[in-house]
């Protein structure tokens, strides 16, 4: 099944707990937990060193707020994107979050992006 044909309450059962563990772990710093759902790809991709560096310097990543607004979806190719409102409780503002969910390559949903704007 191609997760672009799962139900947008499928897509939430899924969606939501992990997007509030990416919180609850950017808070924390726990960067190897806040990426254990990531795509085996994802993190082929990513240079560690970097992005923990960022990961551990970065104000907003650390003080997300719990308070997020969950928006809609953008259904595309073999990927959906889930769409935040996120606050910070340190920084005045919004941001756009994103968690875009796709099937690996054993058919497991992983996570192949997250990112805060």
């Amino acid at each position: 099944m191609n997760i672009i044909d799962k139900t947008d309450e499928e897509l939430l059962e899924i969606g939501l707990p992990w997007w509030e563990e990416l919180i609850k772990f950017s808070n924390k710093g726990q960067y190897g937990k806040f990426i254990r759902n990531f795509s085996y790809d994802l993190l082929l991709g990513l240079n560690e060193v970097e992005l923990g560096k960022q990961f551990s310097r970065s104000e907003l990543t650390r003080s997300l707020s719990e308070d997020y607004d969950f928006l809609d979806f953008i259904r595309r190719g073999e990927h959906v994107t889930l769409l935040f409102r996120v606050r910070s409780t340190k920084k005045e503002g919004e941001w756009l979050g994103r968690m875009v969910l796709g099937h690996d390559k054993e058919g497991e949903v992983k996570i192949f992006g997250a990112s805060i704007f």
